[in-house]
C-alpha cells in the first residue's frame, strides 16, 4: 500500500487539473503563453500519474481497468471481474 500522503497528493493534483482544465484550454487557444505560466504547475495533466484505485500503487497499472497487476491477478482469481478468466491452452 503506498502511502496515504502520495495518494492525497495525487486526488488533490486530479481536482487541480479538472478546475482549471477549461482555463489551460482557453488561454493555449489563444496563445496567452505568459497567463499560462501564472498558472499553477500542478494544474497540468502531464503531472498526473496512474494510481491503482485500491491500494494508490504507482507501478504495474493496467488502464483498462484502473487496478495495478497485484490486485487485478488476486481479483480475477477470485472471479470478482468479469469477463476475464485464467488461460489455459
Amino acid at each position: 500500500m503506498a502511502r496515504k500522503s502520495l495518494i492525497a497528493r495525487e486526488r488533490k493534483r486530479e481536482r487541480l487539473v479538472a478546475k482549471l482544465a477549461d482555463k489551460r484550454a482557453k488561454l493555449k487557444a489563444e496563445g496567452n503563453w505568459d497567463e499560462l505560466d501564472k498558472l499553477p504547475r500542478n494544474s497540468n495533466p502531464i503531472r498526473l500519474h496512474n494510481r491503482c484505485g485500491l491500494t494508490g500503487r504507482p507501478k504495474g497499472y493496467m488502464r483498462k481497468f484502473g487496478i495495478c497487476r497485484v490486485k487485478f491477478r488476486e481479483m480475477a482469481l477470485d472471479g470478482k471481474i468479469p469477463g476475464v478468466r485464467k488461460a489455459s491452452w
